[in-house]
Formats: structure tokens, sequence, C-alpha cells
């Protein structure tokens, strides 16, 4: 009988049994939560357990978010008195097991963000008192259960972001006590089932990016006690009814972005008086947008993206109304068909306004001065208009605005020198106007910019000083097509990280400054067009990342320079209507007929036969092309052998000088355009360097070899010298991988390369070693992770969003400024270097790839020779599958490294277990959870410097969503790495613009 009583009814021991076995199957507890549960404490008293007073029987069991791994025991089944069970936000893996069934008192079963697999089971449907069902968040697959239809208590149920297949059963429109359902980011087909609209109680539906189709059910809209109404994100069709703010007067957030409605958005929606979010971009809506007068709630309208407004006067009527809606701070109706003049009314608007968004119509009329009362104001965009007038000067009140893009209207004056009180502006475009006057030196002050495009339009006199030195500038300045005048100042020079210069087509004389020559980040240069003369300055050699240049229709005058030729990645050089002379060169892009224009030019010779200039009078030309063709001879056979290809390397590196081995033994050297000096040194300057390679100087280690921090004597010079350890069979590719990627680029962000040295040590024995600029602060791995008897460091959240806005510039660089993109295949923070002011730098590039390079002589060699190790937990999947090297590898493991700032655990940690990873934990977590994840420090208020913690946890939880986007597994669906410095920028400047560090 006793027997029987166990199996059929249980008793309190069974209770005590069954908890047993579900700690039994938990792998990992690292919070030591389980330690409780032992024969010492009734198991009333575990941690976690709550019991019925009169039976003691387990009537709740909560675990949630204490970081537990492991499986869920089918023996939870056996809890018969069970009424809740929260094991949320752990990492709870394989099947939800069916036993589960067995709880007919259960009314709580939340298992959300775990990574639970497999289908959802059936048995569930035998829990008749369940009440709230949350799953979101796992890796569930199959389809939908029909059964769960019979669950007639349920109210909740939540089965977002997972990998739920099928159709939505019609029969869940039975579910009359349901109050929320959740579903969105699975992989549904079909359309909305009609019998939705039987859901009396609904307030909340979520069924955003699920793949839907079809129509909304009509009767969908005439559930009143809807509050959120998310379809984003699918296929879905139709029209909107024109009583839907009647039908739907509780309404607060409405999301249908993305879909392919059409129609005419309902007059009545003005009656959803609760309304606060309104999107409904990206479809095909059309005509005349109605009054939002009522809407006093309202904070974001999103309209963009629809065929709204007839081009006319009355289309933006609406905007008046908006000045009731007190609360609203982003306005967006871009990229439609508004006309009519632009509405004075904007200036009475929400002085909570940060975005405006209004580029992309017909509108016209001019810029209202009132404009500057919109205090708060971060992005004004209004190009591609037909906006008339002035600038208004009052816009230099805009003290926060970060963009101001006026472009393509027909404004008309002179640029308010107001404009220079912006010291928060980061893009400035006001191109493809009626401008005219001079460029006022006022915009020095703005240091922020990183873009200012003022081109075409009729702007006068000189380029200030000011602006033309504006070191801040990373994108693009653009002046060209202006009738600018005078010389081009020195200060150019301090364009150190500038992309893109265009000042052509413009009146400009005086020579190309030698300054320019400091600008070693510039991939695009154009001064065509203009009155420059004198010669080519020997100083530009050191644009060796240049890939377009353009100096036709000057007066410059001498010979071509030979550097150019050696210029890898220029493909277009246009010196056409000048009066060069003398011979041209024949190799680099002066090799191929179609990259370059010299036309006009009625002094030059030589060349190659397809432009079929005169030979020149002497004999020079043919002596080169031999050359030319030895050194081919020397490629072909260098490449056999490991030490011919080095001696190659250093052969090119070096301008073509050859040296004797006796020359080479004690000082083989190469300098690198990241060098500050024309440095040599040999291996016995190496050795004195650092103490003989004293292991006291060792400050690093990696596979390839030994770093160890030295002193030069003849600089007297701090430098981390890298020996590669050559008894590894892969050193040597290292050591030639990163001689070829660090030789041709420049950038803040990136490790300096000072010189190298390949020799003989004084045993007789190959050497070779890099010098990089040293860096006192050591690797971003030494401050997230403080190592047993090292002294513990921190960093707080500005400047883990610095160092991550560092990396991702540099990253922006390889992958996008570069003309051919470099891809870093290890990225990882023990190769995040910081310096004296904790700006991080990316180094070594031993893994470095090229791509679509077919002028690097080395090429074929690297893309057979030098694999793609990378380091365990930053290696993209798709390597491991056989893809080939892309730029999408680095920005994985990109993710990864800003995951693990957030957390502060490496993603080799043994927590990751299981198809457990950094990914996979904030995939998990967001958006409600991220802060149980996080290294706590970063929520502390003294690390962040203000009260104001609400702010912060909003920026890490958007952090977090961008180190997921960029982890995605989908190489395809990762986030662009131009758009991560963006949003981290603005991220940053969020965090500091109130007062956060």
């Amino acid at each position: 009988m006793t027997w029987l009583f166990l199996v059929l009814g249980g008793n309190n021991e069974t209770d005590r049994m069954s908890l047993l076995v579900f700690k039994a199957q938990i792998i990992d507890d690292p919070l030591g939560i389980l330690s409780s549960w032992n024969g010492s404490l009734h198991f009333c008293e575990w941690a976690g357990i709550t019991c019925s007073p009169k039976h003691q029987r387990v009537t709740k069991l909560d675990l949630q978010s204490f970081k537990l791994k492991g499986h869920l025991s089918p023996h939870i089944g056996n809890l018969s008195f069970l009424r809740e069970l929260h094991l949320e936000n752990n990492s709870i893996f394989n099947y939800i097991p069916p036993e589960i069934g067995r709880l007919s008192r259960l009314q709580i079963l939340h298992l959300q963000n775990n990574s639970l697999s497999g289908e959802i089971p059936v048995n569930i449907s035998r829990c008749s008192s369940l009440q709230d069902l949350s799953l979101g968040h796992n890796k569930l697959t199959g389809k939908l259960p029909e059964d769960l239809s019979l669950l007639s208590k349920l109210e909740v149920l939540y089965l977002s972001s997972n990998s739920l297949i099928g159709k939505i059963p019609s029969s869940y429109g039975n579910l009359s006590s349901l109050e929320v359902l959740s579903a969105g980011h699975n992989y549904f087909l079909g359309s909305i089932p009609d019998s939705f609209g039987q859901l009396k109680s609904l307030a909340h539906l979520g069924l955003g990016s699920c793949n839907l189709s079809g129509t909304l059910p009509p009767s969908i809209y005439n559930l009143s006690s809807i509050t959120n109404f998310y379809v984003h994100m699918n296929n879905l069709h139709g029209t909107l009814p024109p009583n839907m703010g009647h039908t739907l007067p509780n309404l607060e957030n409405l999301l249908f972005h993305t879909n392919q409605f059409n129609g005419q958005i309902p007059v009545s929606i003005s009656n959803a008086s609760k309304l606060t979010y309104f999107e409904i971009s990206l479809n095909n809506f059309v005509g005349k947008v109605p009054s939002f007068a009522d809407l006093s709630n309202l904070y974001f309208l999103g309209i963009q993206g629809n065929n709204l407004g007839y081009g006319e006067a009355g289309d933006l009527e609406f905007v008046s109304s908006l000045v009731n809606c007190t609360s609203l701070e982003m306005l967006e109706i871009n990229h439609n068909n508004f006309g009519g003049a632009f509405p004075e009314s904007v200036s009475n608007l929400s002085t909570n306004m940060w975005v405006i968004m209004f580029d992309e119509n017909q509108i016209s009329g001019s810029i209202p001065s009132g404009i500057g009362n919109l205090i708060n104001l971060e992005q004004l965009v209004l190009g591609t208009n037909q906006l008339t007038g002035l600038i208004p000067s009052s816009i230099g009140k805009l003290q926060k605005l970060k963009e101001l893009l006026l472009h393509a209207n027909k404004l008309s004056g002179t640029i308010p020198s107001s404009l220079g009180n912006l010291t928060s502006l980061i893009l400035l475009s006001l191109s493809s106007n009626n401008l005219h006057g001079s460029i006022p030196s006022s915009l020095g002050r703005c240091r922020d910019l990183v873009a200012m495009n003022l081109s075409s339009n009729n702007l006068s006199g000189s380029i200030p000083k000011e602006v033309i030195g504006l070191s801040s500038l990373s994108l693009i300045l653009d002046l060209s097509t202006n009738n600018l005048t005078g010389s081009i100042h020195g200060d150019v020079g301090k364009l150190v990280n500038l992309g893109h210069l265009n000042i052509s087509e413009n009146k400009l004389s005086g020579e190309i400054p030698q300054e320019l020559g400091s600008c070693t980040i510039l991939v695009y240069l154009y001064l065509q067009g203009n009155s420059l003369q004198g010669n080519i300055p020997q100083t530009l050699s050191s644009l060796r990342g240049i890939a377009e240049i353009n100096l036709a229709g000057n007066n410059l005058s001498g010979e071509v320079p030979k550097f150019l030729e050696g210029f890898r990645f220029l493909t277009k050089l246009n010196l056409s209507f000048n009066d060069f002379e003398g011979e041209i060169p024949v190799e680099g892009v002066f090799n191929n007929e179609s990259a370059l224009s010299i036309i006009g030019n009625t002094k030059l010779c030589g060349g190659i036969p397809e432009l079929n200039l005169p030979r020149c009078k002497s004999d020079q030309s043919n002596k080169k092309k031999v050359l030319s063709l030895k050194l081919k001879l020397i490629i072909s056979f260098s490449i056999s052998s490991g030490l011919l290809l080095v001696s190659l390397i250093l052969y090119l590196l070096l301008h073509g000088r050859r040296r004797s081995k006796s020359e080479t033994n004690n000082n083989s050297t190469f300098g690198s355009p990241m060098t500050i000096s024309t440095l040599k040194v040999s291996y016995g300057d190496l050795l004195k360097a650092t103490n003989g390679f004293s292991s006291t100087n060792v400050i690093g280690a990696g596979s390839f070899g030994s770093v160890y921090r030295g002193v030069l004597d003849m600089e007297e010079r701090t430098v981390a010298i890298k020996v590669l350890n050559l008894e590894s069979s892969k050193a040597c590719k290292s050591f030639i991988a990163e001689c070829e990627a660090l030789r041709g680029i420049r950038h803040r962000n990136l490790v300096k390369l000072v010189t190298a040295c390949s020799s003989i040590d004084y045993h007789g024995n190959d050497f070779k070693a890099l010098v990089y600029e040293f860096m006192p602060n050591g690797s971003l791995d030494e401050w997230l992770h403080t190592e047993l008897g090292q002294e513990q460091r921190h960093l707080n959240i500005i400047q883990r969003i610095n160092i991550a806005i560092d990396v991702a510039s540099a990253l922006d660089y390889l992958h996008n400024q570069c003309h051919f993109s470099i891809v870093h295949c290890d990225l990882k923070p023990s190769n995040i270097l910081l310096d004296n002011e904790m700006v991080a730098c990316v180094g070594d590039f031993g893994l470095a790839r090229f791509l679509s390079d077919p002028s690097r002589v080395f090429s074929s060699f690297q893309s057979k020779s030098v694999g793609i190790n990378g380091s365990i937990g930053y290696v993209a999947p798709e390597y491991g599958m056989g893809s080939e090297v892309s730029t999408y590898g680095d920005v994985y493991s990109y993710g990864i490294l800003l995951l693990e700032m957030l957390a502060g655990k490496r993603p080799t940690d043994d927590m990751f277990k299981n198809g457990l990873n950094l990914h996979n934990l904030f995939l998990m977590a967001l958006p409600t959870r991220v802060e149980q994840v996080l290294d706590p420090a970063l929520l502390q208020a003294e690390e962040c410097g203000t009260a104001n913690t609400k702010r912060v946890q909003e920026c890490l939880i958007s952090i977090a969503g961008i180190g997921v986007a960029c982890s995605a597994e989908n190489p395809r669906e990762r986030m662009e790495i131009k758009n991560v410095v963006t949003e981290l920028c603005l991220l940053r400047d969020l965090l500091l613009g109130n007062k956060v560090a």
C-alpha cells in the first residue's frame, strides 16, 4: 500500500527525492545556490523551494537567473503539488520533458531565456491549471502543438525567438483567457488565423518577424483590449480599417513597419489617445496623413518609406497637430511624396524632440528660424527636398546636434558662422545648394566632425586653415565644385585620419602642399580642375594606401614621380591636361592603360606600348624593363624557398637595393610606412635593447614567438620587440603576412610598426623580429581578466565603449577604407593594446589576409600556405565549415569581443558548454535580463559617475544588442562594422551628454 501511495499520489519523500534527482542533472552551479540541498536541512528550507504549510509539499520552485547549467529532469513531473516553476534566465539545455504534463496544479511555467531544444511537448496541454507558459528565447523547433488550445485558463503564451515552424493553429482562438500572445521571431507559415478575433481579453499581440503573409483578420481590429500590436517585418498586406482608432481605444504601441500594407492612415487613429509608439514605415501607404492632435502621449511617429502625400500644399498639415504631442521625441517622415512649404509649426514641437527626418520629399519653403527652439535636437535631416531661403543662424543654438544634413536643396545665402557653435556635430552636409560667400572659419570649432560636405555650391574665398586642418575629420572632406580661391594651406597635413579629400573644380592656385604627405590614411584624393602648379611633392610617397588620385586640369609640371608605381592599391590615376614631361614609369598603375589617363601632356615619353607615346631619347626605359624582367624571374624562383621569399620582400621594400649575404648578416632591416623614422636595427641592437632577451623583459608570448620590452639606444625609445620562433613552421609566414599587412596601412587604432629585422644571430641562426611602438597599458585581456596574484584593474563603461569604438574603427578602416580589404583573422583581447591614454590599437597581423588583390606578388603563396588558425572562441563558425576568409569573420570575432567586454567572461569560460556561448547568453538575456549577465561593476553608480542608472542600463542593452548582431551565426545577418562605429559613438555621446562619465 505504501508503494502504491508513492506512485499514485506521492508524499513529501517523493518531493525530496525528485528534487535531488533534479539537482543531479545540474552540471554547473557557479553561485552555489544548490549547496543547501543536502540532508542537514529539510527540503522545504532549501534555496528556491516553497512548501505548503499544512502538507509540507513543494508548491514553488524558483531558481531563476542563477546561471545554472544542465538538463531539466523528467522527475520534475513528480512534484504533484507544484504551482510555480521558475527556471528562466539560466543555461538549461536539451528537451522539455513531457512529464511536466503530470503537474495538474501548475499555474506558472517559466523556462524562457535558456537553451532548450526539441519540440514543445504536447503533454503540457494536460496542465489544466496553467495560466502562464513562457518558453521564449530558446532553441525550440517543430510546430506549435494544437492541444495547447485546451489550456482554458492560459493568460500568457510567450514563445518568441525560437525556431518554430508551420502554421499558427486556428484553435488558439479558443484560449478565451489569453491576455499576452508573444511569438515573434519564429518561422511560421501562412496567415494569422481568423479565430484570433475571439480573444476578447488579448492585450498584447506580438507576431513580428514571423514570415507571416496574407491580411490581418478584420475581427482583430475589434479587440478593444489590445494595448500592444506588433506585426512588423512580415509579408502582410491589406488596408487599415477607417474606424481603427475607435475599435482599438486602448492602443499604446503599434508596430506595422516593413510589410506591404497600403491604403490610407485612418483618420480615427487620433482617437487612440493612449498611443505612444506608432510606426508604419516601409509599407505602401498613400494619401494624406491625419491629425494626431489628441495623442498627447505620442513618443515616436515613424511613417517613412511610404508613398504618403501628393507633392502639393497641405501635405504637411498634420505636423501642426503634433504641437499637442508634448511627449514627442522622434519624428521620421522621410522618403515619401510630401510637398508644400516647410511647416512653421515645427518650431513649436516638444522641446524633447531629438530626431527630425524630413529628407527625400518635395518640401519647399524655408527653414523657420524657430527651429532653434528645439534645444535637445540631435538629428536634423532635411536633405533632398526643394527648400529655399537661408540657413537660419538659430540652428547654432542646437548645442546637442550631431547630424545636420541639408544637402540637395535650393538653399541660398551664406553659411551661418553660428554653425561653429555646434561642437557636438558629427556629420555636416550642405552640398548641392546655392550657397555663396566664404566658408566660415568657425566650423573649425566643431572638433567632433568626422564628415563635412559643402560641395556643389557657389562658395568663394580661400579655404580657412581651421577647416582644412580639422583633425577630427576621418570619413570625408568635400569642398568640390565651388569657386574657392587661394592656395591649399599647409594645415591640410593635420588631416591624419581622413580617408577622402575632394577639393576639385575650384579656382585654387599655388603648389600642392608638402604637408599633404602626412595624410597617410587617404584613399581618395581629388584636386582636378584647379590652377595648381609646380611638381608633385616627393612627400606624397607616404600615401601608400591611396586608391584614386585625380590631378587633371591643372598647371602641374616636372616629371611624373616614380614612387607612384609603387602604390600597390592605386587603381585610378588621372594626370591629364597638365604640363608633365619626361619618362612615364611602367610598373604598378602605369602598367594598366585603363587605370591611367595622361592625355594633354605633350612632353611625356616612354611607358607601356599601349600608351602610344614616343620613345625617350635615352635607353633608360629599356634598362628598366630588363631590370623588371630580372625581378620577375627572381620572384618565380623565390616562391619555392621561404628564405628567398623573405629576401625578396626585403628587396622590394628597399626599392630594389640589393645586399650581399655578408651585408645582411648583421643588419638586414627595413622600415614601413608606419615608421616614424627610417630606423634600422641589427640583431645586436635588439640583443642590447632587451638585456640579452632577458626573461624579465618578456611582456607577452604567442604561438609564433615572444614579445620583449626594450629600449633602443639610438633613440632612447621604449619599444615592443616581437622575436619570431623560427622553429615553428608558420612563424616565417606570419612574419611575411604581418610585414605585408602593416607596410601599406596607417590608422590611429592600429599598432604602429617601427621597423623590422631579418638577420643572423651570433650563432649563425636565422633571426627575425618586428619592432612596434610600446603600449604602456598592456592588452585589453589583462584589464578584463585579472589572473591570480595580479593587481586588480577595472574599466568603467565609458572606457569600454571607447575601446569598442577604437577597435571597430580599426576594422572599418581595414575592411572598407583600404583599397583592398584586409582581414585580421585573429581579433581577440590579447591582440588589443592600450596606450598611455587608453586608446586601443589592434595588433598582431600574423594571420592577416588581403582580399581581391591580384597585384600582390605573394597573394597566391599566402592563400595556399597561411591557413586560418585564429583563436578558439573567436573564430567565425563558417570557417570551421571551409568557408573562404571574409570581413564577416572579423565582425563575428568583434561581436564576441564586445560581449566579452560586457560580461567579463572569456568565450572559453567553463560555463560555455553544450551549445551555450557568449552570443546565446546575451541573446537569451535581451532585452529585459541583460543586467543579470553583465560584469556587475558596470552597473555600479560610482563607476558610471551618475545616479541615472536607467540610462546606463539602456545603453548597455543597446551595446549587447550590437554584440549579438555582430556575432550572428549567419554571416550575412551580421551588422556592418561601419554601422557599429556610428551606433557606438551615438551611445557614448548619449552618456557623455548626460555627464555619465
